[in-house]
């Protein structure tokens, strides 16, 4: 049976910990065996993640996230988060990510969505 608040708290810290630097460590400490990566421009597995993560911090070493919000259903979590990725280019983007947990509370599985929060809105509400 999965842990909803456990499965939450899991998928923060691991993204939270591969945004400050250490992809490494959020590996070894929330993933799962074998870990599928649907995000088009990472490599499948743990290598690729950890490889896009330490790009990442070298190209944008500033680049910073909040989390808005986390859902928790079944086996899933789903973080919506605010990033701003700093110097060279100071782009804002809301993102939303998904993780699959396996029976263990491992993160096994990964989709997200990212659009780059643009100046004006013609609604005149923000993205969150």
């Amino acid at each position: 049976m999965q842990n909803l608040t456990t499965n939450k708290e899991a998928a923060i810290q691991f993204y939270q910990m591969a945004f400050d630097g250490n992809p490494e460590k959020a590996v070894a400490t929330y993933v799962g065996e074998h870990y599928l990566q649907h995000n088009p421009f990472v490599e499948d597995g743990t290598a690729g993640f950890i490889a896009y993560f330490n790009r990442m911090k070298k190209e944008y070493p500033d680049k910073s996230v909040q989390f808005v919000r986390a859902i928790a259903e079944g086996d899933l979590v789903a973080l919506h988060t605010h990033q701003i990725w700093g110097e060279p280019d100071n782009k804002e983007y809301v993102t939303m990510d998904f993780f699959r947990f396996d029976e263990n509370g491992k993160i096994v599985e990964h989709w997200d969505s990212i659009q780059e929060i643009p100046n004006k809105s013609k609604s005149g509400r923000t993205m969150y």
